[in-house]
């Protein structure tokens, strides 16, 4: 009998897969369901598409639609020219520093758009480094931080390493024959990128521009920080905050926010679904990488140098800030201070805590839950168990302004036990939205440890004596330990760069985490030096987090620890 049949009918399984259903259903699908359900109903129960016809009669909103598609496409676009050359160059040939290039490349990740925006107007904006520069030069100046230009710009720079990373992977997987069969042929160069390379790397890229695209429309941050309001995100904030929960149109627009983000999801899926990209590999042999002539070598690096100093330019801009005491009119700031470190952990050191607090207790429920499923799903027979699996992965398409909207009025006026106070007034309201965004974070980290311990070793336990549940606490969670603490970091990381429904559930500031700190702080002229600084806290955390999952990841495969076999 195998374990798996052994646990199929086990009312501890059974037990633990109801609570966690309950869990989702009440944290996740009850307030996506609210908010779309008050977009569709008149008030007395009824069904209406009254306020989605007042919604296209409000010349803001038909703009703010505009406006959030003409953003999420240009950042699609724009970021593709510069993922494309960065990730066919640094794979398919013969490069000195590749993998330097495409760490750096990824880099921006690692920052949250929202905190490099402000010190992308020092550089790049009217009176910025750049401008200053081109202005003694040439006499012009470039509108790159004008309004949607800004924010189109920043985003390019923050996301298009999501395209990088997917389009890298695709690209190492294609099998050489096809190149070479499309070189004897004839084809050589653009032709051969076009005809051959490209197209058979398309699921990669699909999948990065997909993301992209959802991640562009639904950012809420951003746009604030640079002022911007006349887009979808940043009206149903301002609706909401301004009008009241009960205002339909913001209902209305995080309806339009779930369907884009579903929309996009489930387009790149059908687009990669309708035609075969599986390859015929003889053994899965990568195309050999070529050689650049002395000239295309150049002009690689070259470009490739610029691209990077651009990308990197938020973090160069940030850092410059948060030690800068005067920066106005200048290209470098004319005087330095550690002031604004001093007034950050003065000022705002209960909300570092409050992110280490927050982040910490939602990265452990993530990856307890994340544990759980990743076991029910994989080692049991027990009916439906995919569903649990589906739920979570339903989280991505979530839009955390949707979320945090559909918490404040879900949650409206319930009260913790103990004289706790409300829930949407306390600190709890945190901990649950940040575990739920980032659970499938968590999960697909779990899903993929336990893939790597084989089954035969619980078995051989049970044989020896030991129940179920001493197996999979003494056997199985050690075995997978390198994936749970890679899914807790990753998860921690996330949350910690999280503003949308940060910005909607923060009651008071003495409840608040560092990134509606940076948030605020930018709100002012003069809180700009100690928004940096928090900033860099910020970046330097999110940074050794990834740093600490790589490793943990790196430290658990089986070809580091002779596993999986």
């Amino acid at each position: 009998m195998t374990t798996g049949i052994q646990l199929r009918t086990h009312p501890g399984i059974v037990a633990i897969a109801l609570a966690i259903a309950a869990f989702l259903v009440a944290f996740l699908v009850i307030p996506v369901v609210a908010v779309v359900y008050t977009a569709f109903s008149d008030g007395q129960g009824g069904f209406t598409l009254a306020h989605f016809s007042a919604f296209s009669e409000i010349s803001l909103m038909r703009e703010s639609f505009a406006n959030s598609l003409y953003v999420a496409g240009m950042t699609v676009g724009l970021g593709t020219l510069i993922a494309v050359p960065l990730a066919y160059l640094t794979v398919r040939f013969q490069f000195r520093g590749a993998i330097l290039v495409q760490t750096l490349g990824v880099l921006p990740l690692v920052m949250p758009a929202f905190v490099g925006a402000a010190a992308m107007q020092l550089l790049f904006g009217r009176s910025g480094s750049v401008n200053l520069l081109l202005k003694d030069a040439f006499g012009v100046t470039l509108p790159l931080m004008d309004g949607l230009n800004g924010v189109i710009f920043v985003e390019t720079l923050h996301y298009f390493p999501f395209i990088l990373l997917n389009l890298s992977a695709a690209l190492a997987n294609i099998d050489s024959s096809m190149e070479e069969a499309a070189q004897n042929l004839g084809a050589s160069g653009w032709r051969l990128f076009m005809k051959v390379v490209f197209p058979l790397s398309m699921p990669g890229y699909v999948a990065g521009a997909s993301l992209v695209f959802i991640k562009v429309f639904d950012d809420l941050g951003t746009p604030l920080v640079l002022n911007v309001t006349n887009m979808l995100a940043p009206q149903a904030y301002l609706r909401v905050t301004s009008i009241g929960l009960e205002d339909p149109i913001g209902y209305v627009i995080c309806v339009i926010l779930v369907a884009f983000s579903i929309g996009a999801m489930g387009g790149s899926w059908w687009f990669v679904k309708r035609r075969d990209y599986a390859l015929v590999s003889r053994g899965g042999v990568q195309a050999p990488k070529r050689k650049l002539t002395p000239w295309q070598t150049f002009l690689a690096y070259g470009w490739i140098g610029g691209m990077l100093l651009l990308v990197l330019s938020p973090h160069l801009g940030i850092l410059l800030l948060s030690f800068s005491k005067v920066w106005s009119f200048t290209v470098l700031p004319e005087q330095f201070t550690l002031g604004h470190f001093a007034t950050v952990f003065t000022e705002s050191k209960q909300m570092i805590w409050n992110t280490f607090l927050y982040c910490g207790l939602a990265a452990l429920i993530d990856v307890v839950i994340g544990t759980a499923i990743a076991y029910i799903v994989l080692r049991t027979k027990l009916p439906g168990r995919q569903i649990l699996d589906h739920l979570v992965t339903v989280a991505l398409a979530m839009p955390g302004l949707v979320l945090g909207i559909g918490y404040l009025r879900t949650f409206k006026g319930v009260e913790l036990p103990f004289g706790g106070g409300a829930l949407t007034a306390s600190w709890v309201i945190f901990v649950l939205a940040y575990a739920v965004r980032r659970l499938p974070y968590a999960l697909r980290s779990c899903m993929a440890a336990l893939t790597q311990v084989h089954p035969a070793l619980e078995e051989a336990a049970e044989n020896l004596g030991a129940g179920r549940w001493s197996t999979i606490r003494r056997v199985v969670i050690p075995l997978m330990m390198g994936g749970i603490l890679a899914g807790f970091v990753t998860s921690f990381i996330t949350a910690a760069a999280e503003i949308s429904e940060t910005i909607l559930l923060t009651s008071r500031e003495s409840l608040a985490p560092m990134s509606y700190g940076i948030y605020l702080y930018f709100q002012s002229v003069l809180g700009r030096g100690p928004g940096a600084a928090l900033g860099v806290i910020a970046v330097a955390l999110v940074a050794f987090g990834t740093y600490l999952s790589h490793r943990l990841v790196a430290a658990n495969s089986p070809h580091q620890s002779g596993g999986g076999k």
